[in-house]
């Protein structure tokens, strides 16, 4: 008689994939009861963090030229008047660092939620949006500065120091935006039932946010010893 052998039962992909603790590919930030199965058709996240890793560098690649040159020109230039540093950036800078901090209470309460250990939505939430806040205080405290500068008489062509001031703090504020927008993404699909987070596009706009931190601090030093 002919025996028939069971096929070994192979656990589904969708399973594996959103099992708790389970390590799959995916590692979305959603609960693995209900609503995991809408995030299938997300791309796995490795190529988000390599893709922010490769944005980061082009940026630095970027900031690193426009510092190269402002350095070249301060070791050429007969017209080089070092202009007060508007007192508002120490706290715009403050501001940037604690933003950080926020952002990255948000980061673990969101996991933390998403696992289920904690039951609160608005907790998570209420860090996002203060990152969120403080995102936007940095860029009108920006704006202050240069509305600082322009009641000194100090314009983008009055000198080569208000110039590069201008055209880094501006640069700057304009990376800064963009990672506004990439926290509002966040938010959205956090909050928003037919949206699922994915742990990479947290991670991702993590790094951004914070090395728009450090190169704040970075490009203060700058202004404050060369302009």
């Amino acid at each position: 008689m002919a025996t028939t052998i069971q096929p070994p039962q192979i656990e589904s992909e969708e399973r594996k994939l959103f099992r708790p603790g389970g390590g799959g590919r995916g590692h979305d930030l959603v609960p693995a009861d209900g609503p995991a199965m809408r995030s299938l058709e997300d791309r796995p996240g490795e190529p988000t963090r390599t893709g922010i890793w490769v944005a980061l560098c082009a940026v630095a690649m970027m900031f690193a030229a426009l510092v190269s040159a402002l350095y070249v020109r301060e070791g050429s230039a007969t017209d080089w008047h070092h202009i007060p540093v508007p007192p508002i950036l120490y706290f715009n800078t403050l501001v940037l660092i604690i933003s950080s901090f926020t952002l990255e209470g948000a980061r673990r309460r969101v996991a933390a939620f998403m696992r289920g250990e904690e039951h609160n939505r608005a907790v998570p939430m209420s860090w996002l949006g203060g990152t969120l806040v403080l995102g936007v205080v940095f860029i009108c405290g920006q704006y202050l500065a240069w509305l600082q500068l322009r009641s000194m008489g100090l314009f983008l062509a009055t000198n080569p120091n208000s110039s590069f001031f201008y055209l880094l703090t501006a640069v700057h504020a304009i990376h800064v935006l963009g990672g506004l927008g990439g926290l509002i993404r966040v938010i959205v699909k956090f909050i928003v039932p037919k949206f699922s987070l994915r742990r990479s596009t947290m991670d991702a706009t993590a790094y951004y946010w914070h090395f728009m931190g450090i190169l704040w601090v970075f490009l203060l030093f700058v202004v404050w010893s060369k302009l």
